[in-house]
């Protein structure tokens, strides 16, 4: 099975090619540009450098959310154009999935953190044991603070490790008051389409069903900026 991965979510984009579990390829970049500008010439340079194209990829993987609104919708966007009218098939990943496939390999208590602004995380709790992974929470829009308590509240031995763009924000604080908390590699704190891929293979080993092109949509959390403003607006004007 040949998949190909993006992820748009954070400030990187991302993209990769894996073939059976093993990486055929992979491109990350942070270069201040606009995702719509870097994102489909990564996948461009992935297929050509390969030798493959577009009609050779079996499944599409995207990295639905939770994250950047526009990031996300850059991302489903870019995937749903590339697999529609071909009949293909698409893998919808949870992003907090996929950082969490990082740490598959380490046993700990794994807990990828998003920078979700206004003193929040986009974040889940999993399990990794012998490179198996569950989860223990739904995804979740909590503060700093508040993921130490759910944390705390988890009765285990394993090591809790944090992964994704809002390590710098919780583990300063959290490794201060939790006495299991230990340091990841900074080579496993990224996004990576490659653990995109991953997911969506264990997803579909799960029995997590395959969606088209039309049906992929992203996954948000809580409304966006301007819906937060717009609801403020009218309760304002409502109690006037």
């Amino acid at each position: 099975m040949l998949i190909l991965a993006v992820d748009s979510t954070a400030k990187t984009a991302a993209a990769a090619l894996v073939r059976d579990g093993e990486s055929v390829g992979s491109v990350t970049l942070d270069a201040g540009n606009t995702h719509s500008e870097t994102l489909l010439p990564a996948v461009e340079f992935l297929l050509s450098s390969a030798c493959l194209n577009i009609d050779n990829i079996d499944v599409f993987a995207c990295a639905t959310g939770p994250g950047s609104f526009t990031g996300v919708r850059i991302g489903t966007a870019a995937v749903k154009g590339l697999a529609f009218g071909r009949g293909s098939v698409c893998a919808a990943v949870d992003v907090l999935d996929a950082i969490a496939e990082n740490l598959a390999d380490t046993d700990c208590i794994a807990c990828p953190v998003m920078d979700a602004r206004r003193g929040q995380v986009y974040t889940a709790v999993y399990e990794c044991r012998g490179g198996d992974i569950k989860k223990l929470t739904d995804d979740m829009a909590i503060s700093a603070d508040e993921l130490g308590g759910v944390i705390a509240a988890i009765n285990t031995e394993l090591p809790v490790m944090f992964a994704g763009d809002g390590y710098d924000i919780v583990y300063p604080k959290l490794s201060a008051r939790l006495p299991n908390v230990r340091e990841t590699p900074r080579i496993l704190r990224g996004h990576s389409a490659v653990s995109v891929a991953k997911a969506a293979m264990r997803d579909i080993e799960c029995g997590k069903d395959l969606v088209d092109a039309e049906t992929l949509s992203p996954i948000y959390l809580r409304p966006s900026q301007a819906e937060r403003e717009y609801a403020e607006k009218h309760t304002e004007t409502k109690n006037d």
